[in-house]
């Protein structure tokens, strides 16, 4: 059983860090992600690296290819919109829930995201490129608020969709509107309206938010990397447009 646990948590933190690199642009839209290189690269065994893929496409971050293997998936600006639509959907039924549902405990907890999130900068020093350790505050912030809400299964979905328009945003051009969007503002007044429990302006508050992103994206399009399937592997250097 120790074994197996093991085994698991092993897994576990592999996939963690492949969604990360997924997220982070390690790997182009639709390059081949192959067990050998991926196993020495993460320093354990192809076993580990095919079970934390299979994990990663149930998750959509991975798309498992019949007799050919596991791909980074495409992106589309069409689906973008679908994808948007059922977020803000999704959102606006699971804010509702939360702040019917949440206690005290719950409220403390989003307001210590929210510090956490104010107090990180949101570019990197000197470039475009969004700071990792923002991004993984604003999706901390957004998952706090939704937690009280009592469903799992809505957890999970919003938690794929925010991973779809994460990636979609790591590889849109960079957008001037973009980067002067007062972010800390929207996220002042997400909060203001869950805290004063009014579900309606929340769940209003967070489409707008979720919206405004999109549009930023469906304007400036993809990066010329995005738009084809990588043949090497490596690091892409591209800066990023905030969402």
């Amino acid at each position: 059983m120790a074994r197996s646990g093991n085994s698991e948590t092993l897994s576990t933190g592999v996939r963690d860090r492949i969604r990360k690199d997924i997220l982070a642009g390690r790997w182009l839209p639709g390059q081949n992600l192959q067990l050998m290189p991926l196993s020495k690269q993460y320093a354990t065994s192809s076993t580990v690296v095919r079970e934390a893929l299979t994990r990663l496409s149930g998750d959509r971050l991975v798309e498992l290819k019949p007799n050919r293997g596991f791909f980074v998936p495409q992106i589309s600006l069409d689906e973008l919109r679908d994808f948007n639509e059922l977020r803000c959907r999704a959102e606006e039924y699971g804010i509702q829930l939360a702040i019917e549902r949440g206690d005290l405990h719950w409220e403390s907890e989003v307001f210590a995201a929210h510090h956490m999130l104010e107090r990180i900068p949101r570019f990197l020093d000197g470039t475009l490129e969004l700071n990792p350790e923002w991004v993984e505050a604003h999706d901390n912030f957004h998952k706090k608020m939704l937690s009280a809400c009592g469903l799992p299964v809505l957890i999970d979905l919003t938690s794929v969709l925010a991973d779809e328009n994460s990636l979609h945003r790591r590889w849109s051009a960079p957008s001037k509107k973009s980067v002067n969007r007062d972010m800390d503002q929207e996220h002042r007044e997400i909060l203001q309206a869950v805290v004063d429990r009014d579900a309606e302006l929340a769940g209003r508050l967070l489409r707008e938010h979720y919206t405004r992103s999109m549009n930023n994206i469906l304007e400036v399009g993809f990066l010329p990397e995005a738009q084809r399937v990588a043949q090497t592997e490596g690091l892409s250097d591209v800066t990023q447009t905030s969402a």
